[in-house]
């Protein structure tokens, strides 16, 4: 059970009346497919000042500079007004920062990872800020990117995590599948993420519900947590004037056994991370119960329980996962009004999939070819000192 803040920028203290000047963050980037990694680098941002605002790429940016995004640019503009640590979002960003941009939003400086943003020409992206001193550098979270989930969800269509024995042609496809010339391997259907109590101390803020406040209960696997998770926790969480809402996320294994195929794509820690980084949830149960049962309710003492409209599973007795709720009166159906769903998603990539695999070659070629000039630029001056002597 880990308690979560929500508001509009997860609880942070905001400066006074008479105190110091707000200190203005600016992050930007295209935030496709956004993960907890995003997230992270956001909270981080957020701890640097007062008032972060994002900005995010338009798809034709991204198509000119990267290849093709996963999602519409709306579908990344409101993922990322949806998480928690973000007080203000500017579509249309220019895909090269600049101080014109951080002046025209009243900025004190921009805050990306330590990773390289490159454009299509293979020029820094933050190079103009870098050198006016007003950049600041974040760790990136391992163990995740938009590259690594891409490769998990195109796995995903074969059999490598099932007891079945892989094909020859398979094997050849998940060994070679987005290498690059180097040899090193972006893809994985295995998550290299790390769990530790700290994260998820960063990500939560503990508060508990509070007299007055409507306790709603909702439960699922929430794998790649996307925007029609974020379109439904917010039909939910308009449900009260003071929601308090606890996300149920159920175990690995119990996915797999609904879902079937290598589902969840994203283990148990990342998805409780992703829920985490949403403003609309309150608390997550991680690991909670298929089957809503009375102890859950009386527990959390539970107000309303509610899912959406996809299919409810029978439990692995048959029974009716929201039957005790039902018993009780307190159950509701709600329709988000979007039917995306993670199996869509993975529609997309795989319908998709050479545009992105010809996208990840390219940017991680754009990137050795920065490194090299950069360890050329820093010898050169070593050479000529060599000359002198």
């Amino acid at each position: 059970m880990i308690r979560n803040g929500h508001g509009a920028a997860g609880g942070a203290e905001r400066p006074g009346p008479g105190s110091r000047r707000a200190v203005r963050v600016w992050c930007d980037g295209c935030y496709d497919m956004v993960h907890y990694g995003h997230s992270n680098q956001l909270r981080q941002a957020r701890a640097m000042g007062d008032h972060l605002i994002v900005g995010v790429h338009t798809d034709e940016e991204i198509a000119k500079h990267k290849g093709p995004p996963v999602f519409t640019q709306e579908e990344r503009y409101k993922m990322v007004r949806a998480i928690k640590w973000v007080d203000e979002v500017v579509p249309a960003a220019p895909y090269v920062t600049t101080l014109e941009t951080l002046d025209k939003y009243n900025c004190d400086f921009c805050v990306h990872g330590n990773d390289i943003t490159l454009t299509v020409d293979g020029r820094d992206t933050y190079e103009e800020v870098k050198q006016a001193g007003r950049y600041r550098e974040c760790k990136r979270t391992q163990g995740v990117s938009t590259t690594d989930l891409v490769g998990r969800m195109l796995l995903v269509t074969k059999a490598h995590h099932s007891s079945q024995e892989m094909s020859s042609e398979y094997r050849e496809y998940a060994d070679s599948f987005g290498k690059c010339p180097g040899g090193r391997n972006p893809w994985t259907g295995v998550s290299q993420f790390l769990q530790t109590s700290q994260k998820i101390i960063q990500f939560a803020s503990g508060k508990e519900p509070q007299p007055g406040e409507t306790v709603i209960y909702v439960a699922g696997a929430f794998d790649l947590f996307h925007i029609g998770h974020v379109d439904f926790l917010e039909k939910v969480y308009g449900l009260a004037e003071r929601p308090y809402v606890i996300a149920g996320l159920h175990f690995d294994q119990e996915v797999n056994h609904y879902k079937g195929k290598n589902y969840p794509i994203m283990n148990l820690h990342e998805r409780t991370l992703s829920v985490l980084a949403c403003r609309y949830v309150s608390e997550v149960v991680i690991g909670a119960p298929y089957s809503v049962t009375a102890e859950l309710l009386d527990h959390f003492k539970v107000d309303l329980v509610c899912h959406g409209k996809t299919e409810i599973v029978p439990d692995k007795d048959g029974s009716d996962p929201y039957q005790e709720p039902k018993r009780r009166g307190i159950f509701c159906q709600i329709d988000s009004g979007n039917d995306l769903t993670t199996d869509l998603i993975v529609q997309r990539i795989i319908k998709n999939r050479l545009e992105y695999e010809a996208r990840n070659q390219k940017k991680e070629a754009k990137e050795l070819a920065f490194l090299e000039a950069m360890r050329r630029q820093e010898a050169r001056p070593e050479r000529e000192s060599d000359c002198d002597f």
